[in-house]
């Protein structure tokens, strides 16, 4: 199982240098984990940076993969996470979901970069 934070999705959507770092799990949705919060940032910077249309496209590309909805034992799990690791609560929540999933994160964001189980590419 694979998820890939924003930071990839965006890097894909915008086709930037690192874009090709997140083809693999990209195109193989069925080993594909969204964690909803990766909805949520996705759709906001989209939105702010480009159009409504754009921001909706980007969704339902990301709904290819199985969006996990955050629930009560996620957030507490992210919560000791972010305390444990001292990281953010999108970041936390995306590290208990990849945690409940078993699942490789795929990432630019150097809040992942020494966690184990992470495909770090630092930015370009």
């Amino acid at each position: 199982m694979n998820i890939v934070d924003s930071s990839g999705w965006l890097a894909y959507f915008a086709d930037e240098p690192n874009a090709k770092h997140f083809l693999p799990p990209l195109s193989d949705s069925e080993s594909l984990v969204v964690p909803v919060i990766t909805i949520y940032e996705v759709f906001k910077v989209i939105l702010r940076e480009t159009s409504e249309n754009e921001a909706l496209q980007a969704v339902v590309a990301m709904q290819k993969g199985k969006v996990v909805d955050l629930n009560a034992s996620l957030a507490i799990t992210a919560s000791r996470l972010s305390l444990e690791y001292h990281i953010p609560m999108a970041d936390s929540i995306i590290l208990a979901t990849a945690q409940e999933f078993k699942a490789m994160i795929w990432t630019q964001d150097s809040d992942f970069k020494n966690l184990s189980k992470v495909k770090y590419f630092p930015r370009k």
